[in-house]
This record gives C-alpha cells, structure tokens and sequence, in this order.
C-alpha cells in the first residue's frame, strides 16, 4: 500500500472512530396544531449516558421515537451509528435496543420463554437467555408466567428484551415511571453495569435522581426545545450553583434582612410567607450570622433544613415551574 493510500485509510477509520453514536440535527415534529420538537439538535458519543429531562409533554418520548425510527422527522436529520432509517432500517435494528414506557407481553408465556424468542430474532441461543436473567436479576423467575410478575420484574423483563441483541445503542423511555423505589434501584443498578460494558445509553424521564445517578450530561427539555444540557455541575454552576437553606418564621422578617449574609445570591417567601428560601453560596459561613441576626432582630428560626442546589432549582430558574407540574 502507498504512503497517500495509508494516510487515507487512517483518515477514514479515525473519522468514522470520531463520529457520534448518535446525531440529531435541526429536528422538528408537528402533530397537528401542537409542535412537539421544535428545531433541536444533539450529538451522543459512544459509550456516553445522556438523559432527556423534562415534564410530561415535553417532547421527549417524541424525539426518542424518531431516533428509534417510529416517527420520522417533519424536518431535520437522525442518524444512528453514522446510518439512517431510510437506508439501513435492517442493519440498525441489530445494533439497538430500546424500551417503551409500557412494554405488553404475552401473559401466558414465560419470563425465558419470552427472551429466548426475541434472542432467536437476532440469532441468540438459549444460553444468552441465561445470561440476560442472570444480568436482570430475574434467574429465580424463569419459569415463571409474565401473569405472575410484579411491575418492577416486568419492567427488567423488558430491559432484558432490550439487551438481548447486545446493543451498541440503548434507548430507554420512562424506565422506572410507576416503580418504587427498590424496584427503580434494580433497574438503575442493571443501567450502570450495561455502562462498563460500553454501551451508549439515551433515556427519557421526569426523575431528578434517575438523571443525576445515572447521566454523566443532561439534556433539559420544555415543550419541545432543549433548555440547557451539561453534566449536572455544569448545569448546577451555570444557573447559580450554591446552597439552599429553608426555615420557617411565625413574623416576617423585614425586606433585605439577609442581603448582609455572606455569600447571598437570593431569597424567595414561599407557602404564603411563612417558609424562608435562602440560596447562598456557602451554608457554613451564613448559618452563623443567620443566628446572630435573627436573634438580635427578635423573630424565631423553626425547622431549619440545608440541602444542595439541584436539578429541581435549575428547572425552576429556566421555566418558572416545578418539573411535575
């Protein structure tokens, strides 16, 4: 091979090593009068657990089924793995998987009979079966019927369906919506171990928690656009970052008490004035002249509660409403 052929070669296998798992571009959808994407666009790399966060209505689940290849865009580009629907539908449905917000199985089958028939789709055998049960933590429910399994089993049963091809890319919609929290646990437990393995992984909630345990970059979306995207110190430091301290005082205090504490960024009256929201930079240096002051003032400090900055607040900042509202 010629010195030009070789640097050709390199060139294309450190392009194609480069490109995105997965590419939105200028995506919009339209249903009827209700645009529910409007103009977005995104890049996944591999290996990379992104989340789309956001409240019901969103535009989430739309977006994942265009990626998916459900829907197809208005207008825009998807592609998946460097291809497109349109030309690589059969290619691409060996390299994803993906799990809807409710997955319908047959009651009467059971739990291996299930993953051994979608194995045999992309030529699994059963021991892959064995494998994936072992992985969903569903061994003991093997010969059990779908009938028989509680929701957090069968919601593992589904992310066994989705897993069973080995994907490249996982998309995942709603995982745990409806599952407490033991059950979530498991499903999140599962979600990280599929990350030592690679895999890239897109999932759509309205779970603060869910994004931030599981997502290294998180993308936050509000009818139809994308707000804001970053890891969640990114997210955190750009819309203030700081600390929030929450009591409740039978008198209001007057207004700018507080603007003298250090590290004072903002306050907010909540619960018809008598809830206390205080964003600071730094709990440890208010709390004491807090104290000091409300004591000199001569009104009370009841149920003091500190807590971080968090996702919930950067919602808030960017639409002026809580996330399940």
């Amino acid at each position: 091979m010629g010195t030009n052929s070789a640097i050709q070669s390199a060139s294309v296998i450190q392009d194609e090593s480069a490109q995105p798992a997965i590419r939105v571009e200028n995506v919009r959808k339209q249903f009827k009068d209700v645009v529910a994407v409007n103009g977005v666009s995104l890049d996944v790399q591999a290996g990379e657990y992104l989340a789309l966060l956001g409240p019901n209505g969103a535009g989430k689940t739309t977006l994942v089924e265009m990626i998916e290849g459900i829907q197809f865009p208005d207008q825009g580009h998807i592609s998946i793995l460097g291809k497109n629907w349109h030309g690589h539908a059969a290619w691409l449905r060996k390299r994803i998987g993906l799990a809807l917000q409710e997955t319908r199985f047959v009651d009467k089958l059971t739990a291996g009979e299930i993953l051994d028939l979608f194995g045999s789709f992309y030529g699994r055998d059963h021991a892959a079966t064995l494998a994936v049960l072992e992985q969903i933590r569903l061994e003991e429910k093997k010969k059990s019927f779908v009938v028989n399994l509680s929701g957090g089993q069968r919601q593992r049963l589904a992310l066994g369906v989705a897993i069973i091809s080995q994907p490249e890319v996982l998309l995942l919609d709603e995982p745990t919506m409806g599952l407490d929290p033991n059950s979530r646990q498991e499903v999140w437990d599962i979600l990280r171990d599929l990350k030592s393995k690679g895999t890239t992984l897109v999932l759509t909630t309205h779970y603060m928690e869910e994004a931030e345990s599981l997502c290294g970059r998180i993308v936050i979306m509000h009818q139809g656009r994308f707000l804001a995207q970053g890891t969640l110190a990114e997210l955190l430091a750009q819309h203030g970052g700081g600390e929030i301290l929450e009591f409740k005082t039978p008198t209001r205090p007057p207004a700018g008490a507080f603007t003298r504490l250090p590290g004072y960024l903002d306050e907010a009256w909540v619960e018809a004035e008598t809830l206390v929201r205080l964003h600071v930079r730094d709990a440890a240096q208010a709390l004491p002249l807090l104290f000091e002051q409300t004591k000199s003032q001569g009104y009370r400090v009841d149920q003091m509660h500190y807590r971080r900055k968090n996702l919930s607040d950067v919602f808030i900042a960017l639409t002026g409403r809580h996330l399940h509202e």
